[in-house]
């Protein structure tokens, strides 16, 4: 569409990407300008680099190894709720940290149902806090993105494969090592290097589970630096560090998960005639209670340890929720006041710029960026008094990637169908926005929105390093409990800020296709 003419102008997207781009590459260079004035790493920095790295690494193993059986097995199967329990796998990418958090430790803590259960048999219940305790957090939220991402490989596979293998008698070894050996060897490394990179920026569950300085990560030694220390310099160094890790991450993961696929077939639903026998069904049916056990139960747990709780909660964190409603609600609409002309500029011809904006959030933390606005805003105001509007328009940033992803194809649909007809009938501009362009992009406006709410409403990053002892969002005042150790306060306020993000995504996606439906 570059050469064509189009209804709505793309000065707007053009204009927002450039604010975007300006904001994360202006914090970034704060943070390396303030980064020369540092005194280089000590020996803390270092072991926190090396803890960083292997817990990152521990954490894409096991997801990735625990994903390839539990995605086989849900290839292999078909049984009722299936589809739903697929569906589930993507809950943990919009589940609070610290809400997943506190349903761990209700099932695998030092007085949770494990270690009740292993103390009926005389067994010592489970240390859940230091380096296990942070790779079993990152498996929970890592192994149905990994399951996810292994079990598209599998489906892509064209049916007519199978049924040629099933032709020639071929045996599981022989359907290994033709079908299913090639698409894991495409498909894995990809799915080991995204995890991987996602682990990298690890912060409220180190700073929860860690256990104690020797579980410190790079983005936690940030923070550190920040409230304990308050040394800039040390910071900046460490944010630049962070920067490296997770930009060379992203590039690596970018780059191994491209290569040749199995070609097309013709669209059949795809049948499995291995893994028939008593034994291959029995594995298949125990890894799937397994992933659904692993993922159901924190869930479970936090809802039946919040229940007693949430009726007796204080006015702080009443407030505190309030405070993040606040927050999410600001960062929804700058999201939106970003995400939707930005695609629309993207549709209308000018993807480099937008689409590559869009996704420099995920070369960045929000740690890092929050470092960099820190040290822009502390020569000329307060930061602390900004709390609020600095940690929604971060939690806008960090979800524009995603936003993207949902807006652009639809926005290049809207373009191409409804384009020629409206320049024909002289409809440009804001009038082809208001009766053309939003009307056709509200379920997509409504699922981006309802994410970027979910997200900004669980966040526990950018508000921890701005926030005074004064102002708390609701996560936050989770954590301030747990320090306190009033897990039943805990527990009855992670139920409410469960209820709250999965409230505001499921409002805002259902309120965008609500016109479709009705």
């Amino acid at each position: 569409m570059a050469g064509r003419a189009q209804p709505v102008s793309a000065l707007p997207g053009t204009g927002a990407a450039l604010l975007v781009a300006a904001l994360i590459l202006g914090t970034l260079g704060a943070v390396a300008l303030r980064a020369e004035a540092g005194s280089g790493f000590g020996a803390s920095d270092w072991a926190a680099l090396r803890f960083t790295l292997t817990q990152a690494g521990l954490s894409a193993l096991f997801s990735v190894g625990l994903a390839i059986p539990a995605a086989r097995a849900l290839a292999r199967r078909r049984f009722p709720g299936r589809s739903l329990l697929i569906a589930l796998l993507g809950a943990p990418f919009i589940l609070p940290v610290i809400v997943a958090i506190l349903g761990l430790l209700a099932v695998f803590g030092r007085a949770g149902w494990l270690s009740s259960l292993l103390g009926m048999f005389g067994l010592e219940p489970v240390q859940i806090y230091g380096l296990h305790g942070v790779v079993l957090a990152h498996v929970f939220f890592n192994l149905p993105l990994a399951t996810r991402l292994i079990l598209q490989g599998w489906q892509e596979i064209p049916a007519e494969r199978f049924r040629l293998a099933a032709q020639l008698d071929a045996g599981p070894l022989a359907m290994w090592r033709l079908l299913e050996g090639p698409m894991l060897r495409r498909v894995a490394p990809g799915a080991l290097a995204v995890v991987f990179a996602i682990c990298l920026s690890s912060f409220a569950v180190a700073l929860t589970l860690g256990g104690g300085p020797k579980a410190t990560t790079i983005e936690l030694a940030i923070y550190q630096a920040f409230r304990f220390d308050f040394d800039l310099g040390r910071a900046a160094l460490l944010s630049g560090l962070q920067l490296l890790l997770t930009g060379a991450a992203a590039l690596v993961a970018l780059r191994v998960s491209a290569g040749e696929g199995f070609g097309a077939g013709l669209d059949r639903a795809v049948r499995r005639w291995d893994g028939q026998s008593a034994l291959a069904r029995s594995l298949d049916g125990f890894w799937i209670v397994l992933s659904a056990a692993f993922l159901l139960l924190p869930l479970a747990a936090i809802v039946l340890a919040g229940l007693p709780g949430i009726l007796s909660l204080k006015a702080s964190v009443w407030q505190a929720a309030g405070n993040s409603i606040l927050v999410a609600a600001l960062s929804t609409v700058i999201l939106l006041g970003l995400a939707l002309p930005m695609a629309a500029a993207a549709a209308a011809g000018r993807a480099g710029l937008t689409e590559l904006s869009g996704i420099l959030g995920l070369a960045a933390s929000p740690l890092v960026i929050g470092t960099g606005l820190f040290i822009l805003i502390y020569p000329i105001a307060d930061p602390f008094a900004l709390a609020l509007p600095v940690t929604a328009l971060v939690n806008a940033v960090m979800a524009l990637p995603f936003a993207m992803r949902i807006l652009v194809p639809r926005a290049r649909e809207v373009l191409g169908r409804y384009g020629r007809l409206s320049l024909s009938l002289d409809m440009q501009g804001w009038a082809f926005v208001r009766r053309v362009y939003l009307p056709r992009m509200r379920a997509q406006t409504g699922f981006a929105a309802g994410l970027a709410a979910a997200l900004s409403m669980g966040d526990l990053g950018v508000v921890a390093l701005f926030a005074d002892p004064d102002f708390a969002t609701l996560p936050l005042q989770i954590y301030r409990l747990m320090g306190a150790y009033r897990m039943e306060a805990a527990a009855g306020a992670a139920l409410l800020l469960l209820l709250l993000s999965m409230g505001a995504f499921w409002i805002l996606d259902r309120g965008g296709r609500w016109h479709a439906e009705a």
